[in-house]
């Protein structure tokens, strides 16, 4: 060991080797380390280790580097010997408005996204700017602009599970249009990472099929603000933390939004009167290295108040024209209060060990109540012949309260090659449910249905539930980074060539005392960056998922005597399931001006089990509430992702799918078959200057089938038309670092340029020979929304 040192210095070199972490501590895989004036480079393992052979010098300034994070820079006087250094990398706060860009290589299937002030620049139509953005991802659709609710590879709303800060969040469960939404859990302002999986997802991820989304909220290290404020609402957000140090920090985030002028884009007119208030807490405390305690806390009440007047629909092909007017009399008013809460322990063993015991609270009370009359005339506009005539009512007393509470243990132990960690929940679930709606009909003077000795409503639904249960769940998982050297480096410390493994490993189990089931489901999945191109990386995955049934999917219906449908919770119900196999790939290359791009494909199918079959209307989902069907689903998403334009992120992407359901055996697609997707999310300047920007987003989806109400899904023979749309944005960035202020933008947004009359559903008319007209209920129009964003 003497000799070899005593060499070294004698030929005038030294050898640097070290690690290379974010901020918690993560090893960061094929970071850049690299001595310019000498010409040498390397890249760390999937561990984040590096090793290289420098000439000594005066001084050696080594620069570490990679995308998403600030360079780092060292200098080393004289070196001798053996030099070890360990860099922390920290995320890059560049200026901008949506910088998507991947902090580190793709070596699971989470997908890990930076927003660096997603608010200042985005085209947002509901205010939930992170879930606007995972609605342009690959894979992701949605057709409707007013919810912020989206499907996964062909699942449903219910499938997609939410993480904030390791907890489990969930939405309210009487929303039955986008209309009602409000403001999302998500706090965009209090944001600082998001991960996001389409499939394939690993064990530490929720019972859930389709997706998985996980963020986490920032700690802030000195006081910031910022303030929003445009037609459609507003928000303020300040944080403050005690330094580098991160002993204490705290973020408080309050949001306003109303639809009133959105919703004035409707065919239905009348008086809007939507509001929601948001305030969420997240308050942070370490006094020593060993302690980390955490709370956050979030309380929402949105109100959503509806006095329709009229409307007017035209409807048809350009030979045959309908026109469907109705008057109305009656009003809505609906309220969905929300709170939820977390407060966490952390006990660092050691640098590379940790438990933590978490407490997490969720209460909702939810009020739907509604009566509204509608007079309505159908007509062919051409000859004026009136084809249909009548009146419907719709009743709504709906009233809800749930309440979900969860102890977790976590435990996380990091090894050279290995990180391990394991969970274990108990959750108790308390919801209480009393319904009563109905709808009157009358078509022509004759009451629909039409029976000769009583009166029958078209839809009668009373339910009055209290159901408790207790849930356990838990995972184990390892992460192992491996490489395997194709050969060795050569003596003037060249990179070695090596192909890098990342194996992800684990197994959930889950039983629920409701239906007694108990689930285990075993996920694998593995990226490998091969030794000879370093720009490419393949993914694949398999797994086992299951969809844990929650109150919705319970409701099984049964109809009286006296035609009254009666709900019941259905305790033999078993939970979904979904074998998933994926394939990807990721390449990295740069084009137009050595600017760099990635283009991802990716192929998946599902094969689906126990389905439990549904309608969708609106956003409302309505399960059968048994276990029904079996289906697949099958697919290929790609995009291309990279500067279009220097500085600024772009991608477009497009989808293809297909997916079905065997139910009573006959092949149906399922309500959320979208064959076609094409999303493109494109950012400029304007010419000569980067204080103009521009946002424009463009959607072009495939339409869903349908078919008419209470029928159910075997006579869903129609296709919606295709969804189209086009959002425009241009942000001037008025002041930067001045007095005080660090930013201010002003913002003009054009919602639906084309004004595209995209139909959300459909409401059923019965003209005078018994046959049916399909009248679409359209999305909102064209719209102009101006906002100003200022960040201190």
């Amino acid at each position: 060991m003497l000799m070899a040192s005593l060499s070294a210095m004698s030929q005038g070199t030294f050898t640097l080797k070290g690690l290379v972490t974010d901020e918690e501590g993560k090893g960061l895989e094929l970071a850049t380390v690299s001595c310019v004036e000498q010409g040498k480079m390397t890249m760390t393992n999937l561990s984040g280790e590096y090793r290289m052979q420098l000439q000594t010098a005066d001084s050696v300034v080594i620069r570490y580097s990679m995308v998403g994070y600030r360079a780092r820079q060292k200098t080393l006087y004289k070196p001798q010997g053996t030099q070890t250094l360990r860099i922390v990398m920290r995320p890059s706060q560049e200026l901008g408005e949506v910088v998507v860009t991947e902090k580190k290589r793709q070596t699971d299937q989470m997908e890990q996204l930076d927003l660096t002030d997603l608010r200042a620049n985005a085209v947002s139509v509901t205010g939930n700017a992170v879930e606007e953005l995972i609605q342009q991802q690959a894979g992701v659709s949605t057709h409707n602009e007013l919810s912020s609710q989206y499907n996964v590879r062909g699942g449903s709303f219910d499938e997609n599970s939410v993480y904030i800060n390791n907890v489990e969040v969930y939405r309210p469960l009487l929303i039955r249009s986008g209309q009602q939404e409000g403001l999302s859990v998500i706090n965009p302002d209090m944001v600082e990472r998001v991960a996001f999986s389409t499939g394939g997802f690993s064990a530490r991820y929720g019972d859930k099929m389709s997706s998985a989304l996980d963020i986490t909220y920032r700690r802030p290290e000195r006081l910031e603000a910022t303030a929003t404020g445009s037609l459609l609402g507003g928000s303020a957000y300040v944080g403050y933390g005690s330094g580098k140090s991160q002993t204490f920090s705290m973020s408080h985030g309050l949001r306003y939004k109303t639809n009133r002028y959105l919703l004035g884009s409707l065919e239905t007119t009348g008086e809007y009167r939507p509001n929601q208030l948001d305030y969420q807490t997240y308050i942070t405390w370490h006094p020593n290295k060993r302690w980390t305690l955490d709370a956050m806390g979030n309380v929402s009440e949105n109100h959503y108040n509806f006095r329709p007047k009229d409307r007017e629909t035209s409807f048809g092909t350009m030979q045959d024209v309908k026109s469907f007017r109705v008057y109305f009399d009656g009003q809505e008013k609906d309220i969905f209060r929300t709170l939820f809460g977390t407060a966490s322990l952390t006990r660092h063993l050691t640098d590379s060990a940790s438990v933590k015991l978490l407490w997490s609270a969720f209460h909702t009370k939810e009020q739907e109540r509604y009566d509204i009359q509608g007079q309505y005339w159908l007509s062919d506009s051409q000859s004026a012949e009136q084809l249909g005539v009548g009146t419907y009512a719709e009743h709504a007393r709906n009233y809800l309260t749930a309440n979900v509470q969860s102890l977790k243990l976590m435990v996380n132990r990091k090894l050279r090659q290995h990180d391990i960690e394991a969970g274990l929940t108990y959750k108790w679930e308390h919801i209480k449910e009393q319904s009563r709606e109905y709808e009157m009909r009358d078509s022509s003077g004759y009451s629909v249905p039409h029976t000769a000795h009583r009166l029958d409503l078209i839809y009668n639904l009373s339910s009055r539930q209290d159901m408790r249960s207790r849930r356990v769940e838990g995972y184990m998982q390892d992460v192992f980074r491996f490489s395997h050297e194709t050969q060795e480096a050569d003596e003037q410390g060249g990179e070695a060539a090596a192909t890098f493994y990342t194996l992800t490993y684990g197994v959930r189990f889950a039983h629920w005392s409701w239906n007694r089931e108990t689930l285990l489901s075993p996920r694998l999945s593995l990226a490998i960056v091969p030794a000879s191109n370093r720009d490419i990386t393949y993914r694949l995955a398999i797994g086992l998922y299951y969809q844990a049934p929650f109150y919705k999917e319970l409701r099984d219906t049964m109809l009286t005597a006296s035609g009254t449908t009666s709900v019941v919770l259905n305790r033999n119900i078993k939970s979904q399931r979904s074998l998933q196999l994926l394939a990807a790939l990721d390449y990295r290359f740069k084009m137009l001006g050595q600017r760099p791009f990635k283009f991802t494909a990716e192929a998946y199918y599902k094969a689906l089990s126990n389905l439990i079959p549904y309608n969708v209307q609106n956003v409302k989902v309505t399960y059968y509430g048994e276990n029904l069907c079996s289906g697949y689903a099958l697919g290929l998403d790609m995009k291309l992702y990279g500067e279009f334009v220097p500085g600024t992120d772009s991608w477009i992407s497009f989808s293809l799918m297909r997916t079905q359901q065997k139910y009573d055996g006959q092949w149906v697609p399922l309500p959320t078959d979208q064959r076609y997707a094409l999303n493109l999310h494109f950012t400029d300047y304007f010419p000569g200057t980067d204080r103009w920007k521009m946002t424009l987003r463009l959607a072009y989806a495939d339409g869903l089938p349908f078919g008419a109400p209470h029928r159910g899904i075997e006579a869903q023979h129609f296709r919606a038309p295709a969804y189209k749309r086009a959002d425009i944005g241009m942000s001037y960035l008025a002041l930067h670092h001045q007095k005080g202020v660090k930013n201010v933008w002003i913002g003009l947004d054009c919602l639906n340029l084309f004004g595209i009359s995209n139909v959300n559903s459909y409401y059923w008319v019965t003209d005078v020979t018994n046959r049916q007209w399909a009248v679409p209920n359209y999305l909102t129009g064209r719209q102009i929304n101006g906002k100003v964003v200022v960040e201190f």
